[in-house]
């Protein structure tokens, strides 16, 4: 399997230069053709690179010859896949969200430009890349293996870092425990089945930090001097929330990967849930979506098995010791009594169990899975059970609650 390797390097005052006009000729590369595919059909890589060799050659893009032509022409593929997935997200061939056409890159956001084999050689301590010179980064942690590609990424906050294509071997590590279910939440990021449980990190501090400085960018002059360096000290707090959340969820991940064979989760509907505007900022920042794709990544990586089961599991309206199920409760009520066994939950821990139990076959709703439409809030008199158990045949009570 393949993976990234990524590096932080601090270039010279003259690569800095060399990268800068590196950048822009992949931006203007990309801007190019994504305005000729705009203006009729999508010609095709091949096309596309011919254009690239004779637009060279002219007064007006002449200055294409001072970078490495392979950074170009990376460009051009790029564009190819982002058009590829275009037309498979129209065509019904990719699954997930549709995809929307590729657009325009522009000098204020972040900048990339990839590197082959045939641009690129590692000496020792150093990475040569054609016509920049030697980069010297820090090396945190050693290659596995020779990489195939590099990239070289420059982020709005002007950090620059070194990104590796390298090809891994699975890891072999024994695990403790055979499965597990997660259920993500707000306030506690994500309890496990096991009891154990991972409290969300708090950003009102840096919340507060960007509020401030957005409201003092909207008071300065555009194109001025104080607006950029604004800018920039807004890039950094942003920086700061995202890489103290990647810390955060590659330990997390780690963590529940190496220990347990089975990995459990539940397919939440986040979209509709950013519909709700006194939750959405809370939600958009914990990174659900991305502890799901580590976690995935990870699977692979030790061996492990990765199941995501329906989001239309009643995994909270269900005890999870007797079957009974209760129905749907309010989100305000975190504990419950079950009135057939007696036993009381934290809803939580109750639904990580419960999402355990589907995920490894013992707990199965077919009759909901096959339905579309939403959970009912009371269960009715006499249903049977989905988990094999003792069935509940009295009339249903309001559950005792605290």
């Amino acid at each position: 399997m393949k993976a990234r390797y990524q590096y932080r390097f601090y270039p010279t005052d003259q690569q800095k230069q060399s990268l800068a006009q590196l950048f822009g000729c992949v931006r203007v590369v990309w801007n190019d053709a994504l305005a000729l595919s705009k203006n009729s059909k999508y010609p095709g890589y091949n096309v596309l690179a011919k254009i690239l060799t004779l637009s060279k050659q002219t007064e007006e893009r002449i200055w294409l010859k001072d970078v490495s032509s392979v950074p170009l022409q990376q460009s051009l593929r790029h564009l190819e896949s982002a058009y590829k997935n275009f037309f498979d997200s129209c065509s019904g061939k990719r699954k997930g969200k549709k995809v929307g056409q590729p657009r325009f890159k522009k000098r204020m956001n972040s900048q990339s430009a990839e590197f082959t084999k045939a641009a690129f050689s590692l000496n020792n301590k150093t990475v040569y890349l054609a016509k920049i010179g030697d980069i010297k980064p820090i090396w945190s942690r050693e290659l596995p293996a020779n990489p195939s590609s590099v990239k070289v990424l420059k982020d709005c906050a002007n950090r620059y870092f070194l990104s590796f294509v390298v090809e891994v071997e699975p890891v072999n590590i024994e695990a403790k425990n055979q499965s597990i279910g997660i259920d993500l939440g707000i306030k506690t990021f994500a309890f496990m089945s096991n009891g154990e449980k991972a409290e969300s990190l708090s950003y009102k501090e840096l919340d507060k930090r960007v509020r401030k400085l957005q409201k003092k960018l909207a008071r300065q002059q555009k194109d001025s001097n104080r607006r950029r360096k604004t800018r920039i000290q807004i890039a950094k707090v942003h920086n700061q929330i995202a890489d103290t959340r990647k810390d955060f969820l590659h330990k997390l991940s780690t963590k529940v990967v190496s220990e347990n064979q089975a990995i459990i989760l539940e397919d939440l509907n986040v979209s509709g849930m950013m519909k709700n505007r006194k939750l959405s900022r809370v939600i958009s920042q914990q990174g659900w979506a991305e502890f799901r794709t580590l976690c995935e990544a990870k699977c692979e990586k030790f061996g492990r098995d990765y199941v995501v089961i329906s989001r239309w599991e009643p995994t909270s309206q269900v005890c999870s010791e007797c079957s009974f199920k209760w129905g749907k409760l309010d989100l305000k009520v975190r504990t419950i009594k079950c009135l057939n066994c007696g036993a009381e939950h934290d809803r939580d821990e109750n639904a990580a169990k419960n999402i355990n139990k589907v995920g490894m076959g013992n707990l199965h709703d077919s009759k909901r899975t096959q339905r579309q439409g939403k959970t009912t809030s009371v269960a009715s008199v006499g249903e049977v059970s989905r988990i094999p158990g003792p069935v509940c045949r009295g009339v249903f009570q309001d559950c005792a609650m605290r």
